[in-house]
């Protein structure tokens, strides 16, 4: 049948040329983007998949950045353990010189403990302002967790340390340290009483002898020695300057001022009672307060060791902080490798992402090229099939 109305071979011809622009219009968008899917309609399950795997790129990327964070916090607290293992050694050398009682004099011994107490104020300095991004590293509290994967829970722990026990003189054991002698006074410690216990009341150490009568207080105040910690901070008494001073209460004065700077402004009061002893008293703990706060609330006086306990005491000191430097250093292993991981693992994820996500070019390049021949010849005998009808006009004439 021949139609004028309806020219079926133009309809035919134009719909296969709107195919052909669609397609050609795709390869076009693809070509220009790099992308195979610009748009969920162009695969709908290949998009969900690659938003997901863009997903674990992202977190695995920023893991690596966590990962190597680690490393530079475990690298900035092995590097201050280092120098306390070299404080401690110093030290212990100057412990063993003063072991060798047969040769030194008081006066040669005094001077080797008036190095090791600056030794010691040091390992307390490394210990206070060893820090990374404002967090203190080596108090004794740093337990820490890193994210070093994509995923909730993909984490490495790191501790440095115990808990309440940190690098310091204290927490490692030296903070008593003395090598002058073994003897000395007797004290006794009175702990704090707190909330839980009943009425709270102000804990102290009495350490015995006369601390107010002139003309003994040089010698008596020279044989004040031992550590005195309180709250978790240590003073070597036998650092102890008292230069200028010449009655009791300028003795006292100088005690006070290096209890002030060690423990803070009136947190530790020292105060001769007669001729008998000399109390050192914290603060009454606070209302509400546990027997753990009584307990850091209490000054407590340590006698000095004496040279040979000295090196005991030293040892066990190097070998914390060996452990701790050991420990640290399998850690930062660890990160490295973990770091080799993920950066292999994202290489891997990227790899399956693009060959979802991006256009094959030469591929894409090869389907433009039919699509547009495709075009130039529909275009063609769409004009051939509009061209078509004419001849109907023929059987008019």
């Amino acid at each position: 049948m021949t139609s004028v109305n309806t020219n079926i071979s133009a309809m035919n011809a134009y719909r296969n040329l709107s195919t052909t622009n669609t397609a050609m219009s795709k390869s076009l968008e693809r070509l220009s983007s790099g992308f195979r899917i610009n748009r969920a309609a162009d695969d709908a399950a290949g998009l969900a998949i690659s938003e997901g795997l863009r997903s674990q790129i992202g977190g695995l990327t920023q893991a690596v950045r966590n990962t190597q964070d680690g490393v530079s916090v475990v690298q900035t607290a092995e590097g201050a353990l280092s120098e306390s293992t070299s404080i401690l050694q110093r030290m212990r050398d100057l412990s063993v010189q003063a072991s060798n009682s047969g040769s030194l004099n008081t006066t040669a011994t005094s001077s080797i403990q008036k190095e090791i107490g600056q030794l010691k104020e040091e390992l307390n300095r490394i210990a206070t302002t060893t820090t990374f991004n404002g967090t203190k590293l080596l108090d004794g509290n740093f337990a820490k967790a890193f994210q070093v994967g994509a995923n909730a829970g993909e984490t490495i722990s790191v501790n440095i340390g115990t808990a309440g026990s940190g690098m310091d003189a204290l927490g490692l054991g030296v903070s008593g340290v003395d090598v002058t002698s073994s003897a000395g006074p007797a004290g006794v410690v009175t702990g704090a009483i707190s909330d839980d216990q009943g009425t709270p009341t102000a804990g102290k150490s009495v350490v015995a002898g006369d601390y107010s009568t002139a003309g003994t207080l040089a010698t008596n105040f020279a044989a004040l020695k031992g550590s005195l910690t309180y709250n978790g901070k240590s003073l070597d008494l036998s650092s102890v300057d008292y230069t200028g001073a010449s009655t009791a209460a300028n003795y006292l004065g100088k005690v006070q001022s290096a209890l002030d700077s060690t423990f803070g402004t009136g947190a530790v009061t020292a105060a001769a009672t007669g001729t008998a002893s000399i109390d050192f008293t914290g603060q009454v703990p606070a209302a509400n307060s546990t027997a753990a706060d009584g307990a850091a609330l209490t000054p407590t006086w340590s006698k000095q060791t004496g040279a040979s306990a000295a090196i005991t005491a030293i040892d066990a000191a190097i070998t914390k902080v060996s452990s701790a430097r050991a420990d640290l250093g399998a850690k930062q292993n660890r990160f490295e490798h973990t770091i080799n991981n993920l950066n292999t693992t994202i290489e891997n994820t990227t790899a399956s992402e693009s060959r979802i996500r991006d256009t094959d070019m030469a591929s894409e390049m090869t389907n433009f090229t039919r699509t547009q021949v495709l075009t130039q010849a529909g275009t063609a005998m769409l004009a051939q099939a509009n061209q078509s009808t004419q001849s109907i006009l023929k059987l008019l004439g």
